[in-house]
C-alpha cells in the first residue's frame, strides 16, 4: 500500500470517518436518556416541594396531646426520627393519629400527656404533622429549586463536554496529529469490539509509550511489525491507529 497523506492540518470530515457518526449518535442518545431520567426525578422532587408549600399555606396550627411515642435506640437518635401518637380536636371533632413523625432528639424530652404543636390541613384533618418538624424541613426544601437549577447546569455542561470529547477523539488526531510507526508490545488482540493495546514509538531519540486504539475487525496499515498511528500532543499517552479502510476512505492511498 502506497500512502499519500497530506500535511496537518488535514481536512477530515466527520462523515468520512467510518463509525464516527454512529458513536456520536450513541453518546447523544445516552445523554438524552440520562437527562430524561434526571428530569423526571427533578420533576417529582419539584412537585413534592410544591405540595409541601401548599400544605404549609393551608395548614392550621393546633395543640395536641401526646398519647405514646416510639423512639430509636438511645445511641442512634442524633438526626433520626421518632413517631408520635397524638390526640387533638378540629372544631368539635376529636381525632387520634399515630405515625406522626418528628425529630428523635425533640421527642425524647416528651412524655405521655405532653402538649405538642400540630399542623392540620382542614382538607385532611385526620393526618396531622408535628409543627416543628415540618417547618424545619421546609427551610431545607426552600433550597431545592436552586439545587435543581445548579444540577441542570452541571448536567448540560457534562453533556456538552462528553460530546466535545467524543468529537475530539474521533477527529483531532486525524486532522492535526503526528503520524508515527508504532511498535506494539505484543501481538494485537483479536476482538469484535474496539481494541486498546500498549505500544511505543520513537521521536528525537526518545521512546514514548502509548495506549493505541484500533477499530474492531480492521487491518491496520503495517510496515513490518509496526502499525501506522496518529498521536496528538494534547492527548498524551493516546494513539489512533490508521487502518486500511480508513486510509482509503480519507483518500490517503495513491
Amino acid at each position: 500500500m502506497q500512502l499519500a497523506i497530506p500535511q496537518a492540518p488535514r481536512r477530515v470530515p466527520l462523515s468520512k470517518v467510518p463509525g464516527a457518526i454512529a458513536r456520536l449518535v450513541r453518546v447523544v442518545a445516552v445523554g438524552l436518556v440520562v437527562m430524561a431520567v434526571l428530569g423526571a426525578g427533578a420533576g417529582a422532587l419539584g412537585r413534592f416541594v410544591v405540595e409541601e408549600q401548599a400544605f404549609l399555606s393551608r395548614a392550621e396550627e393546633l395543640e395536641g396531646q401526646l398519647a405514646a411515642l416510639t423512639l430509636p435506640p438511645r445511641g442512634e437518635r442524633e438526626g433520626a426520627e421518632a413517631t408520635l401518637e397524638v390526640l387533638y380536636a378540629v372544631g368539635k371533632m376529636q381525632y387520634s393519629a399515630s405515625g406522626v413523625r418528628t425529630y428523635a432528639e425533640y421527642a425524647e424530652g416528651l412524655g405521655p400527656g405532653a402538649r405538642v404543636r400540630l399542623l392540620v390541613d382542614p382538607r385532611v384533618p385526620e393526618k396531622p404533622r408535628e409543627a416543628g418538624y415540618v417547618r424545619a424541613r421546609a427551610k431545607t426544601l426552600g433550597l431545592v429549586p436552586w439545587g435543581l437549577a445548579l444540577g441542570a447546569l452541571v448536567g448540560a455542561g457534562l453533556f456538552a463536554r462528553e460530546l466535545r470529547r467524543t468529537l475530539r477523539a474521533e477527529l483531532e488526531p486525524l486532522r492535526k496529529g503526528m503520524l508515527v510507526w508504532l511498535t506494539p508490545d505484543g501481538p494485537l488482540p483479536e476482538s469484535s469490539r474496539e481494541v486498546l493495546f500498549p505500544a511505543s514509538y520513537w521521536k528525537q531519540d526518545q521512546k514514548h509509550a502509548v495506549r493505541a486504539r484500533l477499530r474492531p475487525g480492521r487491518a491496520p496499515v503495517r510496515n513490518g511489525d509496526k502499525v501506522l498511528a496518529a498521536v496528538l500532543s494534547s492527548l498524551p499517552g493516546q494513539a489512533r491507529v490508521i487502518d486500511e479502510e480508513l486510509a482509503r476512505t480519507l483518500g490517503w492511498v495513491r
